[in-house]
């Protein structure tokens, strides 16, 4: 049969989150503070970070960009989730679904990489402190800034290319209230083992290895702290505490999303909000709740907003 008549599928309908009113309200409330709180929260960061010289460096520059890649995360599926909780027919064209895949792992790759190169930052800066601004030079930066971008968009179009020529001729049914890979291929009429196991080898490998990449460094860096000086063992725990909670919180799903083989729709859905709107929320919270110089020009910028509102 040929392929064009074949995908005849022009839009996919999500069941979303829950039919019963009250959930869905609690849901709408849930879902709008967090994800409001995730955007001024990034943003804040954004502009402290531009605005105050004294955060010219490479980890403040690095966390910069999580946070505008955070932007990005919750911008993706947070307020189309919102604007459907309460419509009856949930809904997104064929192309609107490829589009919001791309960007969740465009973004998601970029995030991956930026994660460990913060953690290479860290490893520099507390086992290498002499070298470190030769090392982390600006160049450095702008290079791993655009590595990291280049491998979350190859990570992204390597799997999409598969994706975009499959025959979707019905169902249409996502039982999600977002587009990914997983409910995705599972509606193409065609053999799907071999695709699948192609988004576990692709998404669940980085995933995993990412992680152990990045928990096998702090614990690297850990043990060369201890070898040089006891006394800053405690300092390195304190500093890597706030990278390790964020890596766990921006891996923890993803690893059961494309690696866990009994699906649980309940539980995926639960992680994907989570995923989507508070994690994004607590990474500014957690990188800044300790960091005195962050604090600082937190206070800065809102001195400067204020005094300037005074003004007539």
């Amino acid at each position: 049969m040929d392929k064009v008549n074949y995908s005849v599928v022009s839009e996919f309908v999500f069941l979303g989150l829950s039919n019963t009113w009250g959930i869905q309200l609690l849901l709408f409330l849930f879902s709008s503070v967090f994800y409001m709180a995730s955007l001024m929260g990034n943003l804040l960061i954004l502009f402290s970070v531009t605005s105050d010289p004294n955060l010219h460096s490479p980890m403040y520059f690095l966390l910069a960009n999580l946070s505008f890649l955070d932007l990005g995360i919750c911008s993706i599926t947070a307020p189309k989730m919102i604007y459907d909780l309460f419509r009856k027919h949930k809904s997104i064209s064929f192309w609107g679904c490829i589009t919001q895949i791309f960007f969740i792992h465009t973004v998601g790759g970029t995030e991956m990489v930026l994660l460990i190169a913060m953690a290479f930052d860290r490893y520099v800066a507390i086992c290498k402190p002499l070298h470190y601004l030769t090392v982390m030079n600006p160049r450095t930066c702008v290079l791993i800034l655009a590595v990291a971008w280049v491998l979350g968009l190859i990570h992204s179009v390597a799997q999409l290319a598969f994706i975009v020529d499959l025959p979707f001729c019905g169902p249409n049914i996502l039982d999600s209230f977002y587009c990914d890979l997983p409910q995705l291929i599972k509606l193409a009429c065609t053999e799907t083992n071999k695709l699948e196991f192609m988004v576990t080898a692709n998404s669940g490998l980085i995933s995993v290895g990412s992680f152990f990449i990045l928990v096998i460094s702090y614990v690297f860096i850990l043990v060369t702290v201890q070898k040089h000086s006891s006394g800053g063992i405690s300092k390195a725990i304190s500093t890597l505490s706030a990278h390790v909670t964020v890596v766990v919180l921006f891996f923890g799903p993803l690893i059961f999303f494309y690696t866990w083989p009994f699906p649980s729709s309940h539980l995926d859905k639960f992680l994907a909000i989570f995923d989507a709107v508070l994690t994004p929320f607590l990474n500014p919270v957690i990188y800044t709740f300790r960091n005195k110089e962050m604090k600082a020009a937190m206070r800065k910028l809102y001195y400067q907003l204020v005094s300037y509102r005074k003004v007539p």
